[in-house]
């Protein structure tokens, strides 16, 4: 059987790693790559965290600037328009017009 690991096979991994790094590292190994797992399974929380605290300053804002009263109508200036005479260059009539 090519494909899965019988116990014997596991047994002769396990006897390499014990060979390689020692009985008393092992241990020490397994307690490294733990603490590094809860580093990480620590981390992906936190970013779940910020995200979601992003998105409730994200709906405040929204809210706050929904509750904001709606800004003052836009007013009326008058402003005067000067058109040149065809007739003279020098004449200019002013029209009044509200804009």
């Amino acid at each position: 059987m090519m494909g899965s690991m019988s116990i014997w096979h596991w047994l002769v991994v396990l006897l390499v790693i014990v060979l390689l790094f020692g009985a008393k590292k092992i241990p020490e190994l397994a307690k490294g790559l733990g603490s590094g797992i809860r580093t990480f399974k620590k981390e992906l929380d936190g970013n779940e965290e910020k995200k979601s605290d992003e998105n409730e300053n994200v709906i405040q804002t929204q809210q706050k600037q929904e509750q904001k009263p709606s800004p003052r109508p836009p007013e009326v200036i008058e402003a005067q328009i000067i058109e040149s005479d065809s007739k003279n260059n020098n004449s200019y009539t002013p029209k009044s017009e509200k804009i």
